[in-house]
């Protein structure tokens, strides 16, 4: 049982548990497929074919997480994919592999 949550571990916590939503999860493969230059989330919500109100929830909820951001150029709204977030994510998750290292019971 983990007794203390560091601010690392929540800040991670967080990212994982937004994508743990399926929808959300499909909505990050999207922008990670186009990459950096983003995806209009018009276009997201082409793809995915879930209402705009919905894809405006989810969108929030992983900009907060730190895993999105959002550039608007014109009159268009891009989402990015934060791909640094996603690796020192994965990263805190394999920090201490194979070390040996467990906490007794």
């Amino acid at each position: 049982m983990i007794t203390c949550m560091s601010k690392e571990m929540e800040l991670h916590a967080k990212r994982l548990g937004e994508l743990g939503n399926l929808t959300r999860l499909s909505i990050f493969r999207v922008l990670v497929k186009a990459g950096r230059k983003g995806v209009a989330v018009g276009d997201v919500q082409k793809i995915l074919d879930i209402p705009g109100s919905t894809l405006s929830h989810h969108i929030s909820r992983m900009v907060n997480a730190g895993l999105v951001e959002q550039r608007r150029e014109s009159r268009t709204l891009y989402c990015l994919p934060l791909m640094d977030a996603v690796k020192e994510t994965a990263d805190f998750l394999l920090s201490e592999c194979c070390s040996g290292n467990i906490v007794p019971k």
